[in-house]
């Protein structure tokens, strides 16, 4: 009844870039799940500090990209993209205390903690995908892509 305009196209093409990355949240949410279900019922192997403040990380980024997306909201597509720096720093510190373990007594640590890194790199790439979310809304608004 209308012809379409670039803005109608930006958002058509917007959305479908974002539910491909709702559905990565999904499938690595899933591996995790997976992961953790197989785990030896074991103590671990050391406290789950830093890796459970990745988990609330991955869940409040996912939360506000998507809603940035739903509201249109550059100034919280923002926030998640700043978000992101803390996620990679939280991995980094989960990644070394992982390695450090292994080196000390990779007989007895070293399963459980190369389970515990996987859980720690999906749950960064789950941050890598609100990030994608947040850079297409910012896109869907001002019609430029930018990668952060």
């Amino acid at each position: 009844r209308q012809h379409p305009v670039a803005r109608d196209f930006r958002e058509l093409s917007t959305a479908l870039k974002v539910i491909t990355d709702i559905e990565r949240f999904g499938d690595q949410a899933s591996d995790i799940g997976e992961l953790v279900y197989t785990m030896p019922g074991d103590t671990y192997i050391k406290k789950l500090t830093h890796l459970s403040a990745m988990g609330e990380l991955a869940v409040r980024m996912v939360k506000e990209s998507v809603n940035s997306f739903i509201r249109n909201d550059e100034a919280l597509a923002d926030e998640v993209i700043a978000l992101d720096d803390e996620m990679d720093d939280l991995f980094v510190t989960v990644q070394d205390e992982l390695i450090e373990m292994i080196r000390v007594d990779g007989k007895k640590n070293g399963e459980q903690a190369i389970t515990l890194m996987m859980v720690a790199k999906y749950l960064e790439r789950i941050g890598d995908h609100a990030v994608n979310v947040a850079e297409w809304t910012k896109y869907n608004e001002t019609g430029v892509h930018q990668k952060f």
